[in-house]
């Protein structure tokens, strides 16, 4: 009898070590799924000219995406704790395929943006495969397969523009949505065929599901300290990539947005290092780790400070530096945050994933917003200014203490 037509209680799942080729598996599908966000980024112009529109209106095809992925966190994430988290990471990988398939075909503009939506919202199977890795793991060894996990996820991030803008180029827009189709296609059937079935840990009605996500917010003092430091980074995290290719343009580089693509390259770093977070969580204790990935994020965000009392290509050695660190600060301290929520109650993991992302989403947008303002009005030493008051804020966060924290190593 295979695997998939058995179902156990987390707690039976998590005695036994999870296999190494299923860790592979979660951290591909998490990959592949969440890249499906990013490939149409580096294709819309591409896209603008084939379909016939303008610049502005093929700028809300990136939007809507995102727009849907936040959607789908924070009304279908939680549904992983009523129901059994296999089939929800099958139906939405299919919906997800479907979706893709839909871009690839739209004939308008207009049904472009509604595959779009559809595909952001769908896309959040990646924030379900991630609780799965945790529920599957013990305790002893939780933050190394979750942070093998998203090895994965920040892999898609950071290849998908590469790729996508590689396939358009050479064979147009519309191969890439086929072969990201047939990615996640392949990948939910290897999950089909290895991911065990997931016994619901909740009975509660959609209603009340939803509103459990506030009560929980109020209840723990440890999600709540998780969630304002990873938005607080997230919120310098953004602000310096939503305004990089703007200065690097603008400033005295002359720089296009290929330059900016480079840069991204730097978050390699933080996505091999993410299982060596795991490791040391698991070794040294999540509060740790948090204090030190917040301590980086600040030290290299400060450091970039520096950059206006240098020559243009000290400058540039500086911002590539500097760029490795905070994202290895930034990426740590994610890897040490959903160990800390995930060990707070295990039978609430799709909504404790839902809480910390919504509240690094709130950080992106804000720092999207407030980046590109600081820019434009005080230059680029304001957004590195603001990016290092944020870090030192997540660090200030990490340094509370409140009782129930006590039992974290």
């Amino acid at each position: 009898m295979s695997s998939s037509s058995l179902s156990y209680p987390a707690s039976t799942i998590a005695d036994k070590p999870v296999p190494a080729f299923l860790v592979t598996l979660l951290a591909t599908g998490a990959g592949l799924s969440v890249a499906s966000l990013y490939y149409s980024q580096p294709m819309l112009g591409i896209l603008a000219v084939d379909i016939g529109v303008s610049a502005l209106d093929i700028g809300f095809v990136p939007t809507l995406t995102q727009l849907g992925y936040a959607a789908g966190i924070l009304l279908l994430a939680p549904l992983g704790d009523r129901h059994d988290r296999r089939s929800i990471i099958l139906i939405k990988a299919a919906l997800l395929v479907i979706s893709l398939l839909a871009a690839a075909a739209a004939p308008s503009l207009g049904m472009l943006l509604a595959a779009s939506l559809a595909i952001g919202i769908t896309a959040t199977v990646a924030q379900d495969i991630v609780p799965a890795a945790a529920t599957l793991a013990h305790a002893s060894r939780r933050g190394k397969v979750v942070g093998s996990v998203m090895t994965g996820v920040l892999l898609g991030i950071l290849l998908s523009r590469v790729i996508s803008g590689f396939v358009a180029e050479h064979f147009g827009w519309r191969s890439m949505f086929v072969l990201a189709a047939i990615g996640v296609a392949l990948s939910g059937v290897a999950l089909w065929r290895a991911l065990p079935r997931f016994s619901p840990t909740t009975t509660m009605t959609y209603p009340a599901l939803l509103g459990s996500l506030l009560k929980l917010l109020r209840r723990h003092a440890t999600l709540r300290r998780a969630a304002l430091s990873q938005g607080l980074l997230s919120l310098g995290f953004s602000a310096f990539w939503s305004t990089l290719a703007v200065m690097l343009h603008a400033g005295p580089f002359h720089m296009g947005s290929a330059a900016a693509g480079a840069f991204g390259l730097a978050g390699a770093v933080g996505a091999l290092a993410a299982p060596v977070a795991g490791h040391l969580t698991d070794r040294r204790g999540p509060e740790l780790v948090t204090r030190v990935g917040a301590g980086l994020t600040a030290l290299f965000f400060a450091i970039m400070c520096l950059s206006p009392l240098l020559s243009a290509t000290a400058q540039l050695w500086l911002l590539g530096i500097g760029t490795v660190g905070f994202d290895l600060g930034v990426q740590t301290t994610l890897i040490a945050h959903q160990s800390i929520i995930y060990g707070i109650d295990p039978g609430a993991r799709s909504r404790l994933n839902a809480v910390l992302f919504v509240s690094m989403f709130i950080g992106m947008a804000a720092g999207a917003a407030l980046g590109s303002t600081l820019l434009a009005q005080w230059g680029w030493i304001a957004v590195t200014s603001m990016a290092t008051i944020s870090a030192l804020a997540a660090l200030a966060v990490r340094f509370w203490s409140e009782p129930e924290d006590k039992n974290l190593r």
